[in-house]
């Protein structure tokens, strides 16, 4: 359960992200809302919220998106019942934010339907119940929301709050994915890849890592590297391979910064070069990565791409080996 709250609440703080603000001024905005008008009113909050041509004030926030709500304008209930969740701009209010989530719900918001399984899973403001959380999820999903259809698909995934169900789990990421969701793309392609859920098919696999990784997706990114670098359902092709490692490594994703590591340091696809590597190792050790700590303290042993410091390999072996790395392990026993 505590990995499906997880799941639930990175993809609602994506969700939570303001949308792109109106062009009108903001005294024009303020005019309007202060006649009443809902849809200005929202506006205003959501300038409060984001502190857009105003200064940021999340109690200003939730005073217009109230008046808003009051109103019915649906989307001022589902941010307000944000506010009361996070306890921002009010006082935290489990009970309130339900309210809030439930009045937006009953008027066909998936958005809030998401929240109110969010609250129904980590039991916040109503007694913890996972069949109810998932029927919400199964409305917003049946409204055509993919968010809850990636939802979904994790749980049957992991088995959190039902029973474990691959082939259920990847029907929804299917779904999803046929709609453009980039993550439910991205977890398509791992169901071909392993087979799990689905028949074992690598072109496929590939087809779907393809889409989301086009769309800039890190995760999508390593996994094209993977398949060049392998051949699994294209030909192998380090450069290629190196070419979708740089993509992800350079959004961050840390196995793509140590295997673009790997290839420099091998001259795979790339001229050789040990600065290269040393810094894209350094750049996955830095955020915590056992295997390019553990790449990194090698070039240090070895003085590749830098001077010889046994002091410093030292130094990356014992942090791969406070992670459990074996080989970082004896590295130190044999220094």
């Amino acid at each position: 359960m505590k990995r499906l709250l997880a799941t639930l609440l990175v993809i609602l703080s994506a969700a939570a992200v303001l949308p792109a603000l109106h062009a009108e001024s903001i005294d024009g905005i303020r005019k309007s809302a202060e006649e009443g008008d809902k849809a200005s009113q929202f506006e205003l909050g959501q300038r409060y919220e984001a502190g857009k041509d105003v200064g940021r004030d999340p109690e200003k926030a939730a005073e217009w998106y109230r008046k808003a709500a009051v109103q019915g304008y649906v989307k001022a209930q589902t941010n307000l019942g944000n506010l009361y969740r996070m306890g921002r701009g009010v006082d935290k209010d489990y009970g309130e934010a339900m309210t809030w989530y439930r009045k937006a719900a009953g008027q066909g918001d998936t958005k809030a339907m998401i929240d109110i399984a969010l609250m129904y899973a980590g039991g916040l403001g109503v007694e913890k119940d996972d069949a109810e959380g998932r029927s919400w999820l199964e409305k917003a999903a049946g409204k055509g929301d993919t968010q809850a259809m990636v939802h979904l698909g994790n749980m049957y995934k992991a088995g959190k709050g039902v029973e474990k169900n691959y082939t259920t789990s990847h029907e929804w990421f299917l779904l999803a994915a046929t709609k453009g969701d980039v993550i439910a793309e991205q977890e398509v392609g791992l169901g071909y890849f392993t087979g799990k859920g689905t028949k074992k098919d690598y072109a496929e696999s590939v087809k779907w890592h393809r889409k989301a990784a086009e769309k800039g997706f890190p995760p999508a990114e390593y996994s094209m590297g993977l398949r060049y670098a392998r051949g699994k359902g294209v030909k192998q092709n380090y450069s290629e391979a190196a070419r979708w490692y740089e993509k992800a490594a350079r959004h961050g994703h840390p196995d793509a910064q140590n295997n673009l590591g790997l290839l420099y340091r091998k001259g795979q696809g790339v001229d050789k070069d040990y600065g290269e590597a040393l810094k894209w190792f350094r750049k996955a050790a830095e955020r915590g990565h056992p295997l390019a700590q553990y790449n990194l303290g090698n070039m240090y042993l070895k003085g590749q791409g830098v001077k010889k410091d046994p002091g410093e390999a030292k130094k990356w072996f014992t942090k791969a080996a406070n992670q459990g790395h074996k080989a970082s392990k004896k590295a130190l026993e044999s220094m």
